[in-house]
């Protein structure tokens, strides 16, 4: 997957086309990742004791990975992901700039 938790993205498709924020989570498994303030729907809550009133909340719900794009720390600009080999160790590059995208 070319995105993980922390990430700075920007969604590329679909009904949020534009919107950036950060990955909230994400399901390597299911190939979706949890971005927030994109794809909000309503949820229907019964009452709980967290939420004793109930009701309809607004929540995020997952995308798919392939929509979203890591935004350059350089230039903030959406960029593919390229991979490299730093003392050892496998770290993801942005393609537009060559800055590392791994802390």
């Amino acid at each position: 997957m070319h995105v993980k938790k922390g990430d700075k993205v920007m969604v590329i498709s679909g009904k949020d086309k534009g919107k950036q924020g950060v990955v909230l989570a994400s399901y390597p498994k299911k190939d979706r990742v949890l971005v927030e303030g994109v794809n909000v729907v309503k949820k229907h809550s019964k009452p709980s004791q967290a939420n004793p009133q109930g009701g309809i909340i607004n929540q995020e719900a997952p995308i798919h990975v392939s929509n979203v794009m890591p935004l350059d720390p350089k230039s903030g600009e959406p960029t593919r992901v390229g991979y490299k080999v730093v003392d050892g160790k496998k770290v993801r590059v942005a393609k537009k700039s060559g800055e590392t995208l791994d802390k």
